[in-house]
């Protein structure tokens, strides 16, 4: 190793601090005192009872707290395989810019285990509120409410079983989508661990085929993910760039979550070598792919609604003609593509930490108000919206898995000294 690098220090390790700990803590404490106040009106008020009545079925404060849980367990699994994801794509692509913040975006998977298990677990409890397709009546002929297009694609939830029983098909998909992406997660912290012993270019080597495996798995995966649990919510409904649009949404906010970590190890002195050019590039990253999520959106949209397609249409005319959605729509868009592409767009505000940390923080609660417009109109109904339940459970997840990340960072050391493009990284200018 040349000897540039040398005057850094390559041991150095984060220290997951009791002032850290606090903080995250105090977050989480917020968002519990929020969620239980929000249960608690919720319990009591009663809510939209006239709009449940209209629907045809009495409303149950605990579908909005399913609905809310749903909301998190997508949304921030997708943030931690995102953090995997774009791990893997700096071996693929052989890039050497990014070395010294790899393993920053390799510990955002530690959160998937967890997530694994609070997926499968929530869709045990809540499946019947959920997803409408989990209702034995709809795949009975004889019964009134009988429903010919749930029927039809009602083999890819429950095959091999009979339809309207136990969806195998799901819970399979759902336990093997976890099962190797927890599996990859192991494998690439295993070998870049072992990179720091064993120095040399083999664990490089090995992290870049088993990279090539993984993304290979991981865009089949993701798409279906998309299709399984966000989708099939509307089951009437269906999109084909679908997949896509929830990678772009999850990409974004993995992206910025990354940046956020990045900038707040800068502020504790640590990654010296990470310098205003590494966080020029994640912020065109992040700007790029604000406009390719926007462009995802409006192609969905325009598509649906340019060609006038009945069955289709209904998605949008759902959440546009809604009074508690159709502000959303517009919130989403200014949070997720207005406010960053002006916020993003000069070079200088891609370099200073000041602007990233209000971007950052604006487009992940931005994309966590995407999902919610994916999850609530077609689980709730007209009883949904954004409350203190909504804002507390959002907290309670953000910090849980805030601790969960920067513990499992705490744990190795930061920088891959035995990377081979350790210099790369170091040299890097734009």
């Amino acid at each position: 190793m040349a000897h540039d690098v040398q005057h850094y220090n390559l041991d150095q390790k984060f220290e997951f601090t009791a002032a850290t700990k606090k903080a995250v803590f105090m977050v989480l404490g917020i968002g519990a005192a929020l969620l239980i106040l929000g249960i608690v009106m919720a319990v009591f008020g009663g809510g939209h009872h006239e709009a449940a009545e209209a629907e045809g079925h009495a409303f149950h404060w605990y579908e909005r707290l399913y609905a809310n849980l749903w909301i998190n367990n997508v949304y921030f699994t997708g943030i931690a395989i995102i953090g995997v994801f774009f791990f893997a794509i700096q071996y693929a692509a052989q890039a050497g810019w990014s070395t010294a913040i790899i393993r920053v975006m390799l510990s955002l998977g530690n959160w998937l285990p967890i997530a694994g298990v609070l997926m499968i677990v929530t869709f045990f409890i809540a499946n019947h509120d959920l997803f409408h397709w989990t209702h034995a009546y709809l795949f009975d002929k004889a019964s009134p409410e009988y429903d010919k297009i749930i029927d039809g694609k009602g083999s890819f939830f429950y095959w091999p079983m009979a339809k309207g029983t136990f969806p195998v098909f799901y819970i399979f998909r759902m336990v093997l989508f976890f099962g190797f992406w927890v599996f990859f997660f192991k494998k690439f912290q295993s070998l870049t661990y072992n990179e720091d012993l064993i120095g040399g270019t083999s664990s490089w080597y090995k992290i870049r085929s088993w990279s090539a495996y993984f993304l290979i798995f991981f865009a089949v995966s993701s798409s279906i993910a998309a299709w399984d649990w966000v989708m099939s919510i509307d089951t009437h409904w269906f999109s084909t760039l679908f997949g896509w649009y929830v990678f772009s949404s999850w990409f974004v906010a993995g992206l910025s979550t990354i940046t956020l970590i990045t900038i707040f190890l800068k502020s504790q002195g640590l990654l010296e070598m990470v310098n205003e050019n590494h966080v020029h590039d994640l912020g065109k990253f992040i700007f790029g792919f604000t406009i390719f999520w926007a462009y995802l959106w409006f192609s969905q949209f325009l598509l649906i609604y340019y060609a006038n397609i009945p069955e289709e249409t209904v998605y949008f005319i759902e959440r546009l003609s809604s009074d508690i959605y159709g502000p959303y729509i517009f919130v989403n868009l200014a949070m997720n593509f207005a406010l960053p592409f002006l916020l993003l767009m000069t070079r200088d505000s891609k370099r200073h930490g000041v602007f990233l940390k209000l971007v950052c923080a604006l487009i992940i609660a931005g994309h966590w108000v995407d999902f919610f417009l994916m999850v609530q109109p077609g689980t709730l109904g007209h009883n949904g919206g954004v409350g203190f339940m909504e804002v507390g459970m959002f907290l309670v997840y953000g910090a849980a898995f805030t601790f969960v990340v920067l513990s499992g960072l705490a744990k190795g050391k930061l920088i891959p000294k035995n990377h081979p493009m350790l210099e790369e990284s170091y040299h890097h200018h734009i």
